[in-house]
């Protein structure tokens, strides 16, 4: 890496925001190391490092990580019906994604790490460790300069997830991703959605942050919800032949794109449909006479919104 500076310009071409988080992933990469991105979902961890991967020029091998993993499927296998012809040789193993990237010197990113098996992570320690990964019947294949691991995870209290070992974070550069500020989230999905209403954005996404405050939510939306509240809200306005800020239009919309998103705290009564039209109140409705004086702060009912009892 030569340019920083023109790295991170290329890389604020394609990320909003997230100026600190690129230096310290491009710093770390610079310096060889791995680096384990954790934040929330929706946080934008992947497409940072999508983008890192796209501005350096370096391959970019893509794990999903699933409790399904094993180690077989990250670094490969034998085909079975050539090994009946030809053995156990070199020809026939076929290169699973680990020792693709170790062999091209690319990026192996694993997204969701701490959903992995364990016996998955020791392979992954051993290669951070030793730079090189050891098949039965294949030998020992080491890794070409450039190898590095880039994971992602969620925190460890997201449903589905277990700790990952000290292991682990000993062998990485961990960068802490939180949620953006409203400004960035905006630009987010202004540059998702291109020319829409500018008020429903503002509210799409203030709607959105609401919910990771409400006291009866357990956890709340990404910007992701606020990218299909707004993409709904515009096609359901055309399919009603209403304005796009109807209220109608607006509460079916939130609803539809927030209310498989968020969960409601153990012990509230309140369906998250009831929450959620609370929330959507707040930034939604509008009287005509707000601005005259009259009434001013007055809420409307919805003509058109399915009922959320």
């Amino acid at each position: 890496m030569t340019d920083t500076s023109r790295l991170l310009e290329v890389l604020g071409a394609s990320v909003v925001g997230r100026v600190r988080e690129s230096e310290l992933v491009v710093a770390a990469l610079a310096a060889d190391r791995h680096v384990l991105l954790e934040g929330p979902p929706g946080t934008g961890k992947s497409t940072l490092l999508r983008a890192v991967a796209g501005a350096l020029g370096i391959g970019f091998e893509f794990v999903e990580g699933t409790a399904e993993l094993t180690p077989a499927r990250l670094i490969g296998y034998f085909d079975p019906a050539l090994v009946l012809s030809e053995g156990y040789s070199p020809e026939v193993f076929v290169d699973g994604p680990l020792l693709r990237a170790v062999r091209d010197g690319a990026l192996l990113y694993i997204e969701e790490i701490n959903r992995v098996p364990e016996e998955t992570l020791n392979v992954l320690v051993t290669v951070m460790s030793e730079r090189e990964v050891t098949v039965p019947r294949l030998g020992r294949v080491e890794a070409t300069d450039g190898f590095r691991l880039v994971a992602a995870m969620n925190p460890f209290d997201a449903i589905g997830t277990a700790r990952i070992s000290g292991a682990v974070y000993d062998r990485v550069c961990r960068v802490a991703m939180g949620y953006q500020g409203a400004d960035e989230e905006t630009a987010i999905v202004a540059r998702r959605i291109a020319h829409t209403d500018e008020r429903l954005v503002n509210a799409a996404v203030g709607s959105v942050r609401d919910t990771r405050d409400h006291p009866d939510l357990r956890s709340g939306s990404s910007v992701r919800g606020a990218i299909d509240l707004v993409a709904v809200a515009v096609e359901l306005a055309a399919v009603r032949s209403m304005s796009v800020m109807d209220p109608g239009v607006t509460l079916d919309a939130l609803l539809v794109a927030l209310s498989g998103r968020v969960r409601v705290r153990e012990g509230v009564s309140a369906r998250v449909e009831e929450i959620l039209t609370c929330i959507w109140s707040r930034w939604f409705e509008v009287d005509d006479d707000v601005g005259s004086g009259a009434d001013e702060g007055k809420v409307i009912r919805p003509t058109g919104a399915t009922p959320a009892g």
